[in-house]
């Protein structure tokens, strides 16, 4: 059963069991930059899963996702969704090195201090995970700031073209992507008439085995988790961990991903 919040005039109070703090977007729990909605487990000061909805999204609808959010309460974890800024009218992320407009790394950083003041959230262990923009988002934040939070989960995103010519690090970052996903294909594709290129996943992880410190191109270990053919960089800097898992499917966030993205991050020292 999952305890419940809903912030009123400062303060939490218990609501009704299957609500949420601040799930409506207009009780969205409001800082400087922005605003996020959440939910929490029984658990006191529990660890925390963001997530970033994709290009069009909203925070609300990340939390109507059940098969991501569910599991994750029920093995602990609070579930932060971060309202993106507007881009050409929808709710996106100012990802790109160079664009104009939020600076998203920092409001991601304010909004999990908010969330550690309000509700009591494990700051020192917070996964950033996020979908399609989402996950570019994860994936630029991770290359500019890696020691923001203390792992990474992008699901079908990467970066784009140019790629950067090189990362801080090193990461801890779980990349889940679907073989047949025509909307972030594994290879990249041009969008906008072509002032814009989405990049090669494999050309990304090179980067990350790069600022990794990597000591060989090839996997170290490979598994498989259900649906999930996975492949992991271990032989790398001390803290660092690659890990990429492909499933059958296209552009969606995969049933069963929660479960193996907690199962990996709780295997990770530290985690």
């Amino acid at each position: 059963m999952i305890r419940s919040l809903f912030l009123s005039v400062g303060m939490a109070v218990i609501a009704n069991a299957g609500m949420a703090a601040c799930v409506d977007q207009e009780d969205m729990c409001e800082t400087p930059s922005g605003g996020y909605h959440i939910e929490l487990p029984e658990t006191e000061n529990p660890p925390l899963v963001v997530f970033l909805h994709g290009y069009g999204g909203t925070a609300t609808g990340t939390l109507k996702n059940r098969s991501l959010v569910d599991p994750l309460l029920a093995r602990g974890y609070a579930v932060m969704a971060p309202e993106g800024s507007e881009r050409n009218g929808r709710q996106s992320w100012n990802f790109f090195p160079g664009w104009e407009g939020r600076d998203e790394t920092a409001f991601l950083r304010e909004v999990v201090q908010d969330a550690s003041d309000r509700f009591g959230v494990d700051d020192d262990h917070v996964v950033l995970g996020g979908f399609s923009a989402g996950a570019f988002m994860v994936y630029y934040l991770a290359c500019a700031a890696p020691d923001t939070f203390s792992a990474y989960a992008p699901v079908s995103g990467g970066f784009w073209r140019p790629h950067p010519e090189a990362c801080d690090g090193p990461v801890r970052m779980f990349h889940t992507h679907g073989w047949i996903d025509n909307v972030v294909p594994l290879e990249g594709r041009l969008l906008g008439g072509g002032r814009f290129h989405q990049g090669d996943i494999f050309a990304g992880l090179e980067i990350w085995r790069v600022a990794n410190e990597c000591a060989d191109t090839k996997p170290s270990g490979f598994s498989t988790t259900g649906q999930f053919m996975r492949r992991r960089w271990t032989g790398c800097a001390d803290g660092a961990m690659l890990e990429f898992a492909l499933f059958p499917g296209g552009h969606n966030v995969p049933q069963g991903w929660s479960d193996m993205m907690v199962e990996w991050y709780e295997g990770l020292p530290g985690g």
